[in-house]
């Protein structure tokens, strides 16, 4: 299948400040897992096209931290977090923060689901304090990042 096809699906709950992230992969699970733990291939593919990604560290494991800073001609946006825990090729339990806005601090879940041939779905939760701090990321571009990223990843998985 073309990697074209592959569509993200955002949703805000209704009920809980909470964004849920779906999306299917045409590459094993290790692989998907390994695209969003080592920052060498992280860095090529996080984040909307035009931007350029430095890493200042990323040390993914259970206890570990990241901080990562995005920059075009208008200015650089940096985020950090904390990763409470990382189980292989399964699990990614993190915190995320905007350092524009460093007191809305969401509780991100990664889990990767294995579909059988080479196929791994993707499911990210988001949950924000607020209905207000979720609708701000929302708002703030997180769209375009997060389907033009996975577009990118698509192409990252490709070259193997």
């Amino acid at each position: 299948m073309s990697t074209a096809t592959r569509e993200t699906q955002i949703v805000a709950d209704p009920e809980v400040p909470l964004v849920r992230i779906t999306r299917e992969f045409d590459a094993p699970r290790g692989k998907v897992f390994r695209a969003h733990t080592d920052p060498e291939l992280l860095v090529r593919w996080l984040g909307p096209r035009g931007l350029e990604m430095r890493i200042d560290h990323y040390d993914c494991r259970t206890g570990g931290s990241y901080r990562y800073v995005h920059s075009d001609a208008d200015g650089e946006y940096a985020f950090r977090g904390c990763f409470h825990e990382v189980r292989p090729d399964e699990l990614i339990v993190q915190t995320f923060t905007f350092e524009g806005q460093p007191d809305g601090v969401a509780l991100e879940k990664l889990v990767l689901e294995d579909l059988g041939d080479g196929r791994t779905r993707l499911t990210v939760t988001s949950l924000c304090d607020s209905f207000a701090d979720r609708d701000a990321m929302i708002a703030g571009g997180m769209e375009v990042g997060v389907v033009e990223g996975y577009e990118r990843l698509d192409e990252v998985l490709a070259r193997g």
